[in-house]
């Protein structure tokens, strides 16, 4: 790992913001979801996509706030396609009716930026009856992931261009339960930790990315699938976080904490930047490709979670999937 602030490979540091490290980018043509883009770093994401021209749909949980963002892009960009779209993604038969209408509305998919997330929370069930972080940050990204997938592959097809899926993960991916899975414990309420519950979504988003990486290479299929770590950054993310941790975090955070267009940084490099073609299966950090903890690329592991993340949603599939 380098000094904080100091350029990697790529030309870019943690330094850099969102729209520096997508300077010159042209995304025209190009169509791209980002959930969670009414909060936080997924709000600069999808503001720089459509500066850079790209058609983005903001998949969020509450519409009223993406209105707001909406137009706010809109008056910043002239120009930008932004739509709004619902989405709550600790809800399956959410995930499955967001899929079905986007289908519906024949809109092509180059980009997927799977970006929202909760943190830290106190142990909570989602709607399925999964631990809530579980369910939000993996889950609910697997399944749309995979229910969007045949769309991203004839858009890359059709289009004659790299399709590429963006997962955010974080370096709390470190920090998961010591078996860093816990197929048989997720929703074990006595031995939850909420940092390690946070942690172990994070490991598992790298996973998906890996293994999907994986399978996309195996059928020849021009789409890339990575994870970033935004880094640290000071958003309503971490509002379960306690006031004296908050008021310690706040005390050295402007030495260690980046800005919310420097935390937008690594996604839109690799979701925008032609440095990123043809690279798949990796793990970034400040626009550069960086080194997760080795379980995260443990290819056993990673299908284990593709698996056992398959049983999880096909036995919720009711009446309701497309």
């Amino acid at each position: 790992m380098w000094f904080f602030g100091s350029k990697g490979a790529s030309g870019f540091s943690s330094r850099s913001t969102a729209e520096q490290v997508t300077h010159g980018v042209d995304g025209t043509g190009l169509t791209a979801i980002v959930t969670g883009a009414s909060s936080g770093i997924g709000v600069e994401t999808a503001r720089v996509l459509a500066l850079r021209g790209v058609h983005v749909v903001m998949a969020v949980r509450n519409t009223g706030s993406g209105a707001k963002v909406k137009e706010d892009i809109v008056n910043q960009v002239p120009g930008a396609k932004v739509d709004v779209m619902e989405l709550d993604l600790s809800s399956m038969e959410s995930v499955r009716k967001f899929a079905s209408e986007y289908k519906s509305a024949r809109l092509p998919l180059n980009l997927l930026i799977n970006n929202a997330g909760i943190m830290a929370c106190p142990f909570m069930l989602s709607k399925d009856n999964i631990e809530l972080q579980f369910a939000t940050n993996h889950l609910g990204h697997f399944l749309l992931t995979k229910l969007l997938l045949d769309t991203m592959k004839n858009t890359s097809r059709e289009s004659k261009r790299e399709g590429r899926i963006v997962n955010l993960s974080s370096e709390a991916h470190r920090f998961s339960y010591p078996e860093g899975v816990r197929f048989d414990k997720i929703n074990d309420k006595s031995s939850y930790s909420s940092f390690r519950a946070y942690g172990q979504s994070k490991l598992c988003n790298i996973l998906h990315a890996n293994e999907l990486s994986k399978q996309l290479k195996e059928d020849g299929v021009n789409v890339t699938a990575n994870s970033v770590h935004p880094g640290a950054i000071m958003t309503n993310l971490g509002r379960y976080f306690n006031g004296f941790l908050a008021g310690a975090v706040g005390a050295v955070a402007k030495y260690v904490l980046k800005t919310v267009p420097q935390g937008a940084a690594t996604t839109c490099y690799v979701a925008l930047h032609p440095q990123v073609a043809g690279v798949t299966g990796e793990y970034f950090s400040d626009s550069n490709i960086a080194k997760p903890l080795p379980l995260a690329k443990d290819a056993e592991l990673a299908k284990k979670v593709w698996d056992f993340s398959t049983k999880l949603t096909d036995s919720q599939s009711g009446g309701t999937s497309s």
